[in-house]
């Protein structure tokens, strides 16, 4: 409820003291005033519109969609309170002489639908953020209908104070007032950077980052005050994650600074480029250092690994999609497998790369004629349709083997292999009236189960946390990239500025008269701290 109660009041004050500036000009100048109404009602009409139907949308979604519209909806809101924040503190103090500089120009083309269009824009923008914001900040609440409750108060209390400045009973500093709501705001805001990032991941959008960091369930400990204020207004959740946390610092510290820091402390002239340029070099160094820094652990299988039943030792040499197998030891062999032989699959769990290769087996030391007794050796039993007293023996034997090689690696370690013979014998004769086929198999080497399977979660757990440090070596970089061309970018443009206003000569200032009149442009003296008359 304070959250918005907070918002409602300052954008509602926003709003009614443009419109309550524009009043005062078109009373003082006998211009109608029916056309800036009707724009303003026109714009708060389109303002509620808007966070209605937005809301309309995301109910009709499914739950994996509505979390990812929370997301965006939560993104954008703090996009506009950013703006917002800086807009105002730039332009707290000279607003109402820049209103009514517009104003003139306005009603200089001769028509009040001008200065109805200045009213029903300048109304639209603080209407449409305030949605936005509103319905954010409402997602983000435990009460929705405490928050609505705290809205309504804060734009009533807006229009009661605007309409006191109109009338002349109320006098405000404007420049305090906004720095010390554009304070609270920030946290607000920095809350639903936690908040949208957190959607985003249920939403299935941002997957890394997902730690726990500290459990603050003892400070917003749910059902009580402290905990609606921690969670409910600065969005503070009682388990942050590595992600939100890194989300939170990294919004409020600049935009925090950038409210609370003295004007007097501020750069001027030649020296902002420099300071921008120097703060984009800081920015550049600490994603390289984070880039380069922070190493992830390689998701790899092991380079030699043991066979089963004392066969050996299994390595495997990969290039590109060929590679070439080596057993070593009871039952040496190599085999090459060509790129026609390769696959990506998915083995217990790791994406692998698989090879396949048959290959036919040479039968010329098998036995042509085979007895009742060779069948029994063979089988360790007499097989299924052989009778000694009606299919004695002796029996023409036909054989066909193969051998099927396997190969399982990740990051070029081996992560299984295994060969598996296939011997089929057909028997005719010895008192068959057809003939008889049989398939037995055989597994001459293979990597133990229990091996592959602590080599799968190894290579998993080392995949997760390269996952999870993507965000100190990938995001955060890339992040800290983007703000340093931007500040060099800016820069480079305060520069331009700078030498274009020194090859533009001055324009002399104009004398003010005692009672607070432009000689020249007959405007009223600025101030922070006014009425609106």
């Amino acid at each position: 409820m304070l959250a918005t109660l907070v918002i409602g009041l300052r954008e509602g004050l926003e709003a009614t003291l443009i419109v309550g500036i524009i009043a005062a000009f078109l009373k003082r100048n006998r211009i109608p005033m029916w056309p800036m109404w009707l724009g303003v009602g026109v714009a708060v009409f389109l303002s509620v519109a808007v966070g209605v139907v937005l809301d309309l949308v995301e109910q009709a979604l499914p739950q994996a969609e509505q979390e990812g519209m929370e997301a965006i909806i939560g993104a954008v809101a703090v996009v506009f309170v950013t703006t917002m924040i800086v807009w105002m503190r730039k332009h707290a103090r000279d607003l109402k002489g820049d209103l009514e500089a517009e104003a003139t120009a306005a009603a200089g083309r001769g028509t009040a639908w001008a200065l109805a269009g200045m009213a029903f824009l300048a109304v639209l923008k603080e209407g449409f953020e305030t949605s936005v914001f509103l319905l954010a900040t409402f997602q983000a609440s435990s009460n929705t209908g405490l928050a609505a409750l705290g809205a309504v108060i804060g734009v009533a209390g807006a229009i009661v104070i605007g309409f006191g400045l109109y009338t002349g009973g109320v006098k405000l500093n404007l420049a305090k007032f906004f720095t010390g709501t554009g304070i609270f705001l920030v946290f607000v805001a920095a809350g639903l950077v936690m908040t949208a990032l957190r959607t985003a991941h249920e939403a299935g959008w941002i997957l890394v980052g997902q730690q726990r960091t500290v459990d603050l369930s003892w400070l917003a400990p749910n059902g009580t005050v402290l905990g609606a204020l921690i969670t409910g207004v600065l969005g503070i959740q009682p388990d942050p994650r590595v992600i939100e946390v890194l989300g939170w610092f990294c919004y409020l510290v600049p935009v925090l600074l950038l409210s609370v820091w003295p004007r007097a402390w501020r750069p001027t002239g030649a020296r902002i480029p420099r300071v921008r340029l120097v703060l984009a070099g800081g920015l550049a160094v600490a994603a390289l250092v984070l880039a380069l820094g922070v190493h992830a652990p390689a998701a790899t299988a092991p380079q030699n690994v043991a066979l089963a039943n004392s066969a050996g030792t299994a390595r495997a040499a990969v290039t590109g999609s060929r590679a070439v197998l080596t057993i070593s030891g009871a039952r040496d062999a190599r085999v090459e497998f060509p790129e026609s032989a390769h696959r990506m699959v998915t083995r217990d769990g790791v994406t692998a790369d698989r090879w396949q290769t048959k290959t036919p087996v040479s039968t010329a030391s098998q036995k042509t004629s085979l007895t009742v007794d060779d069948l029994v050796s063979l089988f360790g039993r007499i097989p299924v349709g052989i009778s000694p007293d009606t299919t004695p023996g002796p029996y023409t034997a036909r054989w066909s083997e193969s051998a099927t090689t396997t190969l399982w690696t990740v990051g070029g370690g081996v992560l299984d292999t295994r060969r598996t013979t296939a011997t089929v014998l057909t028997i005719s004769g010895g008192g068959l009236t057809t003939s008889r086929t049989y398939t037995m198999a055989e597994t001459p080497w293979s990597v133990p189960a229990g091996r592959v399977q602590a080599s799968a979660t190894s290579i998993l757990s080392a995949t997760s946390a390269a996952t999870e440090l993507r965000v100190w070596n990938a995001w955060l970089p890339i992040a800290l990239g983007i703000a340093a061309l931007w500040q060099a970018a800016l820069a480079l443009r305060d520069r331009r500025r700078a030498s274009h206003a020194l090859s533009t000569p001055p324009t002399p200032l104009p004398t003010p008269t005692p009672d607070g009149q432009n000689v020249e442009q007959g405007e009223p003296a600025r101030s922070s701290t006014y009425a609106v008359q």
